[in-house]
């Protein structure tokens, strides 16, 4: 039986700027990071390295956010403060 729930938790191994490091994600993100990548024809890895250049917390977090950002239509989010 196929596991399809979408907040198991998966491990993957990824390069950031070319260091090796694992980032843990819900099923669900690696799946839409893994279709937007295919999407704008990106690796994962060059889209995780935009993403960690951004980033004010953890990595995981972080990709949680841009990914969710860009699904509701928005760009990818910086770490800059916001404007007022």
């Amino acid at each position: 039986m196929i596991d399809t729930d979408p907040a198991r938790l998966e491990k993957h191994s990824v390069q950031v700027a070319g260091h090796g490091t694992s980032v843990t994600l819900e099923a669900i993100f690696w799946r839409y990071l893994k279709d937007l990548a295919h999407r704008e024809g990106r690796s994962i890895n060059d889209l995780v390295t935009e993403i960690d250049a951004h980033r004010t917390g953890n990595l995981s977090s972080a990709l949680r956010v841009a990914l969710l950002s860009r699904a509701l239509g928005g760009a990818m989010p910086d770490s800059g403060p916001s404007p007022e």
